[in-house]
């Protein structure tokens, strides 16, 4: 499965910023959370409407993003 799937953008949610699974959790803030050294468990607790595949896809996403590939043509 492609995980990049789980990452969405629409102008409507989240002011058209890349998003989870359509939901309102963009992905700088799934990211923020990993940086301020919660770890995928304790996100996961926090937060059950999120699954591990939507972390994994968020820090998929941001790797592509950094490395200049165009993400619609690796999506």
């Amino acid at each position: 499965m492609n995980l990049l799937n789980r990452i969405t953008i629409d102008a409507g949610i989240c002011h058209g910023k890349p998003c989870v699974r359509g939901m309102r959790w963009p992905v700088e803030v799934v990211l923020d959370m990993l940086g301020t050294g919660m770890s995928v468990e304790e996100i996961l607790d926090d937060h059950p409407e999120l699954e591990r595949q939507d972390i994994l896809a968020c820090l998929q996403y941001a790797k592509l993003s950094l490395s200049g590939h165009n993400i619609v043509d690796v999506a």
